[in-house]
């Protein structure tokens, strides 16, 4: 039979000819015999056989190949968990960043801040798309806004409104006024995908060159049918 070299196998083949040639050599198998049977070299057949006798059964399992997971990297695992939770509870300005979205370049500076590391913008890409991390547009949310306020309403005025808007044959307008925003906040932001990220903003009016600036102030007026 010709011989191989049976590290050019798959893992899994390799681990079947170590098997049988274990079998066969506690069947009182000679190495030379073995060798010609599972179809390897005869030297082979000796240093599994040696391996076993070493160490057991153990010794001539196959190894996962290449490096560790984790190996090398820049980070630990727990200093990843670390960062990953900071980018989903947080948002850069609350943690003395100067950003409002999780670009790269505001993790980077993020790590710099935490762990005293200067990693390259690159490999900060890399960490994220690991973790499953993708570019989003986030929702707006407004720091005034009550959650439990809005949801009350929707349940128990809205309804009455849209009675009233179709007992009078009315419509209803819904209209969204916006002017100036200092605190624009145009591009995307890091986040778990399928988990939109939302950026809170304050919507108290201000006034920028004697411009009144309205953010988020939602109405609504009822316009009769003719």
């Amino acid at each position: 039979m010709e011989k191989v070299d049976a590290r050019s196998l798959k893992p899994e083949v390799q681990q079947q000819l170590r098997n049988q040639a274990i079998r066969l050599r506690r069947s009182g198998r000679k190495y030379k015999e073995i060798a010609e049977i599972v179809g390897v070299h005869l030297g082979t057949v000796c240093k599994w056989w040696k391996i076993y006798e070493r160490e057991g059964i153990k010794g001539v399992r196959i190894k996962k190949r290449g490096r560790k997971t984790g190996s090398h990297r820049t980070l630990t695992n727990e200093q990843e968990k670390k960062i990953q939770k900071l980018i989903q509870d947080k948002v850069p300005d609350q943690l003395k960043l100067p950003f409002a979205l999780w670009t790269r370049i505001a993790e980077q500076q993020l790590i710099k801040g935490i762990f005293s590391t200067d990693m390259p913008i690159r490999t900060v890409g890399k960490y994220l798309n690991r973790w499953g991390f993708t570019p989003q547009k986030p929702l707006r949310r407004a720091y005034e806004q009550n959650p439990k306020d809005v949801q009350k309403w929707l349940e128990e005025e809205y309804p009455e409104i849209s009675k009233r808007a179709k007992k009078e044959g009315a419509e209803i307008h819904w209209g969204d006024e916006t002017g100036l925003n200092s605190d624009s906040y145009h591009g995307r932001s890091y986040a778990p995908r399928g988990k939109t990220p939302a950026i809170r903003l304050c919507t108290k009016r201000e006034h920028y060159k004697n411009t009144k600036i309205k953010l988020n102030y939602f109405f609504w007026h009822l316009t009769p049918r003719n």
